[in-house]
């Protein structure tokens, strides 16, 4: 082995990783934010092309007392939205901070100053963290520094109504790793100073906090103590539990001891908290105790009898027209309750016997397996507890569990509200949202048709009750009849994608697969507005449900589609037909079950469309369009880990344009694997990374069959650090290109079609683009710091996709890309070129309705010449129009960037240049007073100190 290679193995076995410190990440921010101003491609456009119609997840709701109609909208990862129109229309106000990823926000109305809490307090796989906590007091336009930065989640914040400047914040801390920076805050000038007031341990973060109505002094908070990791998730311990202060915050005592009544000790879940008065207090409790055997769980919300539950006994001699029989909210509780994976819910597994793909007998099997581990007791779940005196003592409101509320999903919602008019009046949101009109004794479920599931924000009208403000996975919803009817309120584009594709019709389709809210198609010009309404039919079509994952189209025929939902449950649809196969490859009787990632990778061979790869742990093919699989490799992971988070699988998949066979495969546990010989042999890769990273991405170049591309993510590491790697020699060596990249986790890298120098990465908060190897440039300044999951190139469009967890879809066409580049390596500065540079320029039809009177009162239309250049200077540019006889027809000054600029000429002709046509071919005032280019053959030339530049163009 060359001394090289052993020292690139050497460095990956001792090289680890470590939590990103706040210092750097705001350093990152500074970074992203100067490179933005001085980018070449600052002036690329960015048109976001939706869809809006199912949202993204909604975390916190702020509304005006006075004016109910007027409200502030947090978004997980899609920013912070001001409507004046009870929710008709949004406007965005905090795309200019360092972070749209919200927790919570918290709004003095009176002087109209908005506190944003960031960092999502949920603990979904993608809650991103934030950078602290931000103040506005200008409604939006400029923030704060961040106060408490090393936050990273913020769980609640309440400001003092009688005085403003004390404010009283909640932060759950660091999704993955311990941290100090956990505890309740406060500072009482206005957020110049801050104390940590309360703190439990560096597991224990608080995520929740109220306070009494009549008296702000009273407080009760909520710690939550969890360790999530890649492969599991313990979402409770000894430090879960309830603190009050009666002095506004300034010291607490825990009063959830044994003798309260409440539940203590390692089983004590989330927390959330309703204050009625300083007197009464509702607590909702994700209980992960374990239910005593002889427990059939009697519920208070639509629960059945015991004797009626399933066993895992039933399913050993149960036939299958029996089980196809079955209820699925029957069997989806048997399913839930013992504890398996998330991807086995009834739906999902009725098809599998109905496909012949399992038996009944394989429910009980499948609890006997080496993972039985998992499957013990059940979990207590949701219940909801009340305090009459203050929070000394507590008792539960109903009998038995609320069960089909929280399912094994509880720590991501436990939030509980009382209606401010009614003590009586409750309302808990889980996956659906309850109400009790008896001090939770007894539950109605309020979820409606028009109402998404999993629901985390809940305002309720304290002038009128049963109108109801909620936020959910799907958006936003409102009811003023107590949640009999509801109206969708989705117009922003928040969608969160997993991924996105595209087909090669015209126009092109774009396709991709959101959290929580399916698989949608459209065509990438379709019209994102709200005249579907009239139409009626959204221009974004649902062709899958559940979690959207990835897609792959066939290129011979696009009515061919391989996508589904989480856990590698995809299935081939066709379009046309309206069939759909389910085709998950299936482990052998025998065999330990096949590990699949949420994001289960797929991937259609460029070099024969009916061979299909699908990775769980180990690398399936299909030579038949998912009929028939075959594992092609052993396990490439390094093995999975005991847990309740499926642990050990493959995360992304690319195969050699060049070669059939030679494929590289990344996998969760940070192991990159490649063969050449379609999986008969298999060579682990090293490139020097931080060993047990998720590999977010490989790519085998589409320009040369030795070059290799790998990026990893240390985002379940709390570890933000950009890992971009490059091979030109096949994996052998490696070169760090992500080196000068700002703070922040990497999720994708793809090349160019037809430029083989140029890269880009998406990154958690931006997209990049290199034109040699490490040396980036901010190619997105027009949109937030938005997290960028997937980026994909249209090639005959030449249009960059850009799919975002929280803003949808973005496109930007990239023709003008290549104008900066510079003419040669031995150019001057070796990246951009020195010259001015303009790109062929489209003319257009002449029309003496040019600039005439519209219809219903619109504007007139105009020619439309769009112009793009390249000037390695800022300053003044000339652009001048001349006709065939030479003769100068139009002339405008333009004030040009450094870098790429874009310019709509109307095709208008000067007084001064009309005179330059002979009488009989000069062209005629129109309705508004100006003059069009009449049809001939005309040059556009642009002039400023880098050089000139001219195109020819024709108006027909």
């Amino acid at each position: 082995m060359k001394k090289s290679l052993l020292l690139i193995v050497f460095l990956s076995s001792v090289m680890s990783f470590a939590q990103t410190d706040a210092q750097q990440v705001l350093q990152g921010i500074a970074q992203m934010e100067d490179m933005a101003a001085n980018s070449p491609y600052k002036n690329l456009s960015f048109k976001n092309i939706g869809p809006t119609i199912m949202s993204g997840r909604v975390v916190d709701v702020d509304v005006n007392p006075q004016n109910p109609t007027e409200m502030l909208v947090a978004y997980a990862s899609g920013g912070l939205w001001h409507t004046k129109n009870n929710g008709t229309s949004f406007e965005p106000i905090m795309d200019n901070a360092g972070t749209i990823n919200l927790g919570d926000i918290a709004v003095d109305w009176n002087d109209r100053v908005i506190w944003a809490g960031t960092g999502e307090n949920n603990s979904s796989r993608s809650s991103y963290a934030g950078i602290g906590l931000l103040k506005s007091t200008d409604w939006g336009k400029t923030w704060s520094e961040p106060m408490l930065p090393a936050s990273h989640h913020i769980g609640r914040i309440l400001i003092d109504p009688n005085n403003a400047d004390h404010v009283v914040v909640a932060v759950t801390g660091p999704l993955y790793t311990n941290s100090d920076h956990r505890g309740i805050f406060t500072t009482i000038d206005g957020g110049t100073s801050w104390n940590k007031t309360l703190y439990a341990t560096d597991m224990a973060g608080f995520i929740d906090l109220a306070a009494a109505p009549e008296d702000f002094n009273t407080l009760f908070a909520a710690s939550w103590e969890k360790d999530r990791k890649a492969w599991n998730f313990d979402g409770d311990g000894e430090a879960s539990a309830i603190y009050k202060s009666t002095d506004g915050g300034q010291n607490w005592t825990k009063i959830t001891t044994e003798a309260s009544g409440f539940p203590t000790g390692s089983g004590v879940g989330r927390i959330g908290l309703a204050v009625y008065d300083a007197n009464t207090i509702y607590a909702i409790h994700d209980s992960q105790f374990r239910r005593e055997k002889e427990d059939g769980g009697n519920s208070a919300f639509a629960k059945a009898e015991s004797d009626s539950d399933l066993s895992k006994d039933d399913f050993k001699s149960m036939s299958r027209n029996e089980f196809m029989a079955l209820e699925n909210d029957k069997l989806n509780k048997f399913l839930k309750q013992n504890g398996f994976q998330e991807k086995y819910r009834a739906e999902n597994v009725k098809n599998m016997v109905s496909n012949g793909a399992a038996q009944p007998a394989d429910l009980a099997l499948y609890l006997e397996d080496a993972n039985s581990q998992l499957f013990d007791t059940p979990v207590k779940g949701a219940e909801l507890y009340l305090s009459k005196d203050g929070g000394k003592t507590w008792t539960k409101t109903h009998e038995g569990q609320i069960d089909d509320v929280f399912y094994s999903y509880g720590y991501y919602f436990a939030q509980v509200r009382v209606d401010p008019s009614d003590v009586n009046k409750v309302y808990v949101m889980g996956v659906p949202i309850i109400k009790s009109d008896d001090g939770g004794k007894n539950w109605t479920s309020i979820s409606r048709e028009n109402v998404h599931a999993d629901h985390h924000a809940l305002w309720i009208n304290p002038k009128m009750s049963g109108h109801l403000i909620n936020g959910n996975d799907g958006g936003l919803n409102i009811s003023y009849d107590d949640g009999e009817t509801w109206i969708k309120n989705n117009s922003p584009a928040v969608g969160q994608f997993y991924a996105i594709n595209y087909d090669m019709e015209e126009p092109y389709n774009v396709y991709g697969g959101l959290q929580d809210n399916g698989v949608w198609v459209a065509a990438h010009n379709a019209r994102e507005n709200r005249a579907w309404h009239q139409q009626g039919q959204y221009p974004w079509e649902s062709i899958m449900g559940g979690d959207g994952m990835q897609v792959q189209i066939d290129n011979r025929d696009s009515d061919v589609v391989y996508t589904g939902f989480q856990f590698g449950n995809y299935y081939r649809i066709n379009r046309e037909t309206g069939d759909r196969t389910y085709i998950q490859p299936k482990h052998e009787l025998g065999e330990s079950p096949y590990r699949f990632n949420w994001q289960t990778p797929i991937l259609l061979s460029s070099h024969n469309q009916d061979i299909l790869y699908l990775g769980g742990n180990k690398l399936h093919r299909s030579m038949n369009q998912g009929n028939d699989w075959t594992a092609i490799s052993p396990d490439l992971t390094q093995g999975g880990k005991k847990g309740n988070v499926a642990y050990g699988t493959l995360t992304s998949i690319s195969e050699s344009p060049f070669q059939f066979g030679m494929i590289i495969t990344g996998s969760d546990d940070g192991l990159v694997q490649l063969t050449k010989d379609g999986g008969a042999t298999w060579s682990q890769l090293n490139g020097g990374w931080p060993a047990d990273l998720w590999v977010s991405r490989v790519v085998a170049s589409q320009h040369d069959q030795n070059t290799l591309y790998v990026t990893l993510n240390g985002y379940r590491n709390d570890d933000f650090t950009p890992y971009v790697y490059m091979s030109k020699d096949a994996g052998k060596t490696w070169q760090n290109i992500g080196s000068s990249l700002p703070v922040s986790p990497v999720n994708v890298i793809i090349e160019h079609p037809t430029d083989k120098d140029m890269v880009f990465v998406g990154t958690d908060n931006a997209v990049y683009v290199a034109t040699q190897p490490g040396a980036w440039s901010l190619l997105n300044a027009d949109m937030p710091p938005v997290a960028v999951h997937d980026l994909k190139i249209q090639p005959k469009a030449n249009d960059l996709l850009v799919g975002t967890h929280g803003r949808s879809i973005y496109l930007a066409n990239l023709d003008a890309m290549g104008l900066p580049k510079a003419a040669s390596s031995e150019n001057a500065v070796g990246y951009y070129s020195q010259k001015l540079k303009l790109a062929p320029v489209e003319g257009f039809r002449a029309s003496n309705r040019y600039g005439s009177k519209g219809f219903m009162w619109s504007d007139g239309p105009e020619p439309s010449v769009d112009i793009s250049y390249f000037s390695p200077t800022a300053g003044k540019t000339m652009l001048t129009i001349t006709n065939e006889d030479g003769k100068v027809v139009n002339e405008m000054e333009l004030e040009s960037d450094n870098g790429l600029n874009f310019y709509t000429y109307n095709g208008t002709v000067s007084e001064k240049g009309r005179k330059k046509y002979k009488k009989d071919m000069q062209p005629k005032v129109a309705d508004n007073g100006r003059y069009y280019l009449p049809k001939g053959k005309y040059t556009l030339t642009l002039k400023n100190s880098a050089g000139s530049a001219s195109e020819k163009f024709e108006v027909e």
